[in-house]
């Protein structure tokens, strides 16, 4: 199987990083093109995929084509590939922010040609990632084998697509918001003493423990937060000072701006 990427940047060697770690496919099966031979050819030969000259070379030869190029570029190279994408029944699966299954299709002038949509976050590259996806009908004999590339990655979901700009917020930014909260936990560690290092460690393994249990738990968050807080206990004033201070509407705050900012194309 041969796997294509039309579009070579963080997003999209994320997933091919992702898909190396677990033996998903060998560099020889990857195949790409990007918009500046100088970005993606010396990155192509260090992993050992193939570059190729054009995205027309992608289309010819990849059993599944991942667009993953800046939105405005994706419906004109769809245009350019489609009739080879749809004489192979090739899939493609659009990492395309904001762009709808139905205007891929139109771009494409059929309902028939197989279409995943996805919006992955940067945790696919540790194979630790939550990708939503929303399919069109074509795809559904095709359904299953691009699911379970996909879940090498991490955790799946479907969504409507109307839902997609939430789940920017809470999976695609949100790693950015979390590691604010590990920085700020680290840095009150330095104000008593640790090291920036010791500190970063500690704080980012509680992190990941606490996220670990929240999916092996079939409690809520906030049920769990009184399993750690004692009464009159440490826990208990320092939540008290953190909504004091603003943290859940902080954070409520930013996951507005997110959305917001995505609705705007």
């Amino acid at each position: 199987m041969t796997i294509g990427f039309i579009g070579a940047g963080n997003m999209a060697r994320a997933i091919i990083t992702g898909l190396l770690a677990k033996n998903a496919v060998t560099p020889e099966e990857i195949v790409l093109h990007g918009g500046q031979p100088i970005h993606y050819e010396p990155y192509a030969a260090k992993i050992g995929a193939k570059a190729v000259a054009s995205n027309q070379a992608v289309a010819d030869t990849a059993d599944i084509v991942f667009l993953a190029v800046a939105p405005k570029l994706g419906v004109p190279i769809l245009k350019t590939i489609g009739p080879t994408l749809k004489q192979r029944q090739v899939p493609i699966v659009s990492m395309l922010t904001g762009v709808l299954l139905a205007t891929l299709e139109d771009a494409l002038g059929s309902q028939d040609q197989p279409i995943l949509r996805i919006m992955p976050n940067v945790n696919v590259a540790i194979n630790a990632g939550m990708t939503a996806y929303a399919a069109n009908d074509s795809v559904a004999g095709q359904l299953d084998g691009l699911l379970d590339l996909l879940n090498v990655l991490g955790k799946t979901m479907a969504l409507p697509e109307d839902q997609f700009s939430t789940f920017v917020a809470l999976a695609g930014s949100s790693p950015a918001f979390v590691y604010l909260f590990i920085d700020s936990l680290s840095r009150a560690g330095v104000k008593y003493g640790l090291t920036k290092k010791q500190a970063t460690a500690i704080a980012a393994q509680a992190v990941m423990g606490s996220a670990q249990n929240v999916l092996a738990s079939e409690q809520s968050p906030f049920d769990l937060i009184d399993q750690v807080s004692s009464p009159g206990g440490t826990t208990v004033a320092g939540l008290l000072a953190m909504e004091q201070a603003g943290l859940m509407s902080a954070v409520i705050k930013g996951v507005d701006a997110t959305i917001a900012k995505d609705r705007q194309g």
